[in-house]
Parts: C-alpha cells; structure tokens; sequence
C-alpha cells in the first residue's frame, strides 16, 4: 500500500522546520556534486506516494531497485577487477599476473590509443602513442602473450574496446581456441558500446549504421557460440568523465542501452536470448548519497522499460553492472588524497550494490599506476569487503528518506531526458543533432565554474593547499618494449601464410559489402590467420568508411 502521512506528523514536520530556519547553516545552499539541490532534512512527507512494493520490493524482486539478486553480496562478493594495461604484451601479462597473485579476482583490459582506433603499432597513425594508455594488441601473437599461463577458462575477462570490438574479441576468442578452450566456457565482457563514443569519448572508426551491424552481430554470434560471454558493456564511465551530471549519464546511458534492445530485435533476434548478457559500466564520483541514488534508479529504470517496452522476462528486465571509481575526480595536487577518494566512491558503488568494481590509484592524474598505488587500490576494495562490515546485509540504506527521495529524483530527471531523445527521433539523431555534446559541455563548464569561483572545494586544488614534491612512485615503463612489439610485427608479417591471408581477407570484404552476414566467423578466420588488427580494420573501413562527428554550432 502506499505510504501514508499521518495529520500529527506533518505537524510536526512543519513545527521542525519553522524552528530550524531560525538557526544558522554553515553555508547558503548545499547541492550534490551534479548541483542537485538538498534539503536540510528527508522526512515520510518527501515520500507522500511511495509504494514499498512497487518502488522498492525486496532484493531479487522486481523492480529490482534493492539489487538484482536476493542474497546480495552475503551471496557472492562483486568480482575486484583492476583495470590494467600499458606498454607492450609482455609487461602487461607480469601485472595480471601480479595482481591475480595479490587476490584480483577478475582480469580487465586496457587498450593503448593506435588499438582503439584499430591501427597496428607500426601505423603512421600510432607514432608517438604506443603502449601510453594501455597495452598495445597488434595481432593474435600479442593476445596470446598478454594471457600467456593465465587460466582464461576459470577467470573472467573484461576488455574495454569499442570501435574495433569485434576484431579483438575475435583474437580473445581465437587464443582461447588455440589453447584448446572450449568457447562455451569463456566469461568476461567487451564493452563494444559504440554510441557512448559518439557521445563522449571519439574513439569510433565506422559510421553509426555499419558499427551497430558489428554490434548485433556479436550478440547474435555470443549468444550461440559463448554464451557466458557479456557481449556489451553499455558505458556510462566515459559520459561522467567529459563532464555528464550523475543524472545524464544515468539518462544517457539507459537510452543507449535500449537502443541496443531495439538494434538486436530489429535483426529478427529475440530479446530474451540476447538481453540476458546485456550489462552496464558506472562512473562512481564524489558524492556518496548521490551516486548510490543513481545506481538504484538505474536498476528500476531498466526492468520497468525492459518489462512495458519488450515484455522481456524476468531475467532480461536485470541491470548488472561494473563500475570504476571517478577517474575525473583524481587530482595530480597531493595525490595521497586519491586514496580517501577512491575509498569514498567504492564504498558507494558496494553500497548500490555493483557486480564487480574497480578502483582507481592514488597516482593516476600523474601516470598510469605504479605497483605500490595499484596495490593500495586493490586493499580497498578487500578491505571493504572484509572489515567494514557493509556488505553483511543486503542494502542497509534502503527506505532511508532521504536515499528513496533522491532515487526518485534521479529517475524522473532521467526519464525528462529520455523525453527529449525521443522528440529528436532518437539517440543516433539526437548524436547527429549535438545533443550530448551540447548537455554534457554545459555541466563540465558549470561544475569549473563553481571550482574556479570557490563555490565547490576541491581539497588540495582550491583549498588546502601547499606547495611541496610529488614524492610518490611514478611508473616507468620498458624502454625496449616498442621495439619488441615492432619486431614482432615484422616477424609475424614475414612467417604467416599470406596467401591464405589475403583470401581471409578477401572473403571478409565480400561478406561486409554484401551486408547480409553476420562478420564474426570471418573476423575470426582472418585473425586466425594472423592478420593484423590495422589489417583487418582496413578491410572494413574500405566497406564502410570512417566516422567524423558533425560540426557543432
């Protein structure tokens, strides 16, 4: 039944607060990280229609705001996966090791920027950019060193690649095969979300129509050859980081999602044979209250649209996330303090119940992480999980005011923005238009804004502040390391069998040119055959064309 306010209560809440305006705050106004207004106090009166069963329910039940299973982290612990990558296959393949040895539980993957954009480390295009920001994958020899005597048939594995997605799955795939790995027992995710980089990040290759194709085509060939296997990670992370509020990126990134569900079923797929490997990626930032409101809105959100829109099954209506600590919020002054960050972030992302989570190093403003700063960021999570005592009970803060009123919030902002994508035609016109962009600008000048004019305080930027040495570790990496990958190229372009390459590559053009066929069996054959991933991505640019956003005005 819905909740109701008794006559004596909201006299007694109009007594508060006639009291209380009489006192003085510390400050004029007090607002989220996202400038969300917040009242002084939450009380049953900000709450007048709430209904316990249609809003909230019990942990594994819809519409699932309380989590999505009915044990909780009491069932299974979120799966610690340190997002790690840098230099060549070689270095990277010693910190997975390092990490899985000091109890990460779940492997993910960074790119270097050439991988990204689908060029070979040897590209023109790469000079200067390799092994920066990730390691670098030009080939099936680097994806079989990077998970050499690495069990990929008992961990799962999480790749954050987008434009060329389907390319490296293919290399992940074929490894697992050489190996003589049954696909079938293969877990992990691609995040393959192209639509969050037109939206945020650019690194896109192909034009919407062609790069949706690629998509559908891994849930079609996922869900019938690795059917463990999330074959999208629909990515907020990227929107929150070029400047979203927590409620754009809650919107944004919902409306992407769903857009997916009608891709896959406008293939003829239905939905409840894909939908069900569907998973999301959070940004967790700042600002505790906020960030968990978000993460059960988000869950309440996706059931209800998956349940009105596609009369989805229970399992399909699921909203299961990874989320990563607020990159964003690190900062390069005392960096120390990206501890306390992080820790605040992830105790949030446990608190909305996340599946899996990574945290950030404190020295990540400055260089990509050192040994020491990954591993502190490592005994967070583990730390939370075996001394706070929070993840004892299923979602200690549920029926909180304060919490149910910000989800509620949080949810109809989201649903306004989905009301103004959907008058633009959708989420690809609404690219097309500028619209992300032109929001997402707006929130990152507002919150510099209110950091420049000392309206918000950023501990050890704007306020705090001293003048010393950064004495922390800074990661160096192995000098001889491109020249190894450089080599490697050489030697693999001189040994393969390019005469069986080159009808590889001939067969994947005629399949994409013709439109009709799912690419996977054929990116497979090619990468199988050690075609290069620039190689590959060639053959596809060359069918599809590259991708440049529209000016904005």
């Amino acid at each position: 039944m819905p909740h109701q306010v008794k006559p004596d209560l909201e006299q007694k809440a109009r007594h508060y607060h006639a009291k209380s305006e009489s006192c003085q705050e510390r400050q004029e106004s007090f607002v989220t990280t996202s400038s969300v207004p917040i009242q002084r106090l939450y009380s049953p009166l900000d709450l007048p229609d709430f209904d316990h069963l249609r809003d909230l329910n019990f942990p594994g039940e819809y519409p699932f705001t309380r989590g999505v299973h009915y044990t909780g982290h009491r069932g299974k612990l979120w799966t610690m996966r340190m997002f790690a990558g840098f230099g060549c296959a070689e270095e990277t393949n010693a910190r997975y090791k390092y990490l899985l040895q000091h109890g990460e539980t779940g492997l993910s993957v960074a790119f270097d920027f050439p991988t990204l954009n689908g060029y070979d480390s040897s590209d023109p295009e790469a000079r200067g950019e390799f092994g920066k920001c990730g390691v670098a994958i030009s080939s099936l020899a680097d994806m079989e060193i990077l998970f050499d005597g690495i069990p990929i048939d008992e961990i799962t594995t999480s790749m954050t690649i987008n434009g060329p997605a389907a390319v490296i799955w293919a290399m992940y795939l074929a490894n697992a095969q050489k190996r003589g790995i049954p696909l079938e027992k293969l877990g992990g995710t691609i995040q393959n979300d192209i639509l969050k980089e037109y939206i945020a990040q650019n690194a896109f290759i192909f034009p919407p129509t062609p790069s949706m194709k690629l998509i559908v085509d891994t849930f079609e060939f996922g869900m019938k050859k690795v059917p463990r296997w999330n074959t999208i990670s629909i990515s907020g992370y990227h929107i929150r980081e070029a400047g979203a509020t927590a409620a754009q990126e809650l919107a944004f990134t919902l409306a992407d999602g769903l857009a997916y569900v009608q891709a896959g079923i406008d293939r003829g797929l239905k939905v409840d044979d894909f939908a069900p490997r569907l998973s999301f990626f959070f940004n967790c930032h700042n600002d505790f209250f906020e960030e968990i409101a978000k993460f059960r809105a988000a869950r309440r959100i996706w059931a209800r649209e998956m349940k009105k829109r596609y009369h989805a099954s229970e399992r399909s209506q699921w909203l299961r996330f990874h989320t990563q600590t607020a990159g964003c919020s690190l900062t390069a002054q005392q960096p120390e303090n990206n501890i306390v960050r992080t820790t605040i972030q992830a105790l949030a992302a446990v608190l909305g119940n996340t599946q899996s989570l990574h945290t950030n190093s404190m020295d990540e403003a400055l260089a990509l992480p050192s040994e020491k700063a990954v591993t502190i960021a490592l005994r967070t999570q583990q730390i939370i999980a075996q001394e706070s005592g929070v993840a004892n009970t299923i979602d200690p803060l549920g029926g909180s005011y304060f919490i149910e009123a910000l989800t509620n919030q949080t949810e109809k902002a989201a649903y306004e923005y989905f009301a103004r994508i959907d008058a633009l035609g959708g989420v690809i016109p609404a690219i097309e238009a500028g619209f992300f962009h032109r929001e997402i600008a707006d929130s990152a000048y507002r919150y510099q804004q209110e950091i420049d004019s000392h309206k918000r305080t950023i501990v050890g930027v704007n306020d705090y502040v001293v003048d010393e040495p950064i004495t922390i570790p800074i990661l160096q990496m192995d000098k001889e390391g491109e020249k190894r990958q450089m080599q490697r190229l050489s030697r693999i372009r001189r040994e393969r069998d390019n005469e069986l390459l080159s009808a590889k590559l001939e067969a994947l053009r005629k399949a994409a040119t013709k439109g009709t066929e799912n690419l996977m069996p054929y990116l497979m054959e090619a990468v199988s055959a050690y075609g290069t991933l620039g190689e590959v991505c060639g053959v596809l640019r060359k069918v599809y064309g590259e991708y440049r956003l529209p000016a904005l005005v």
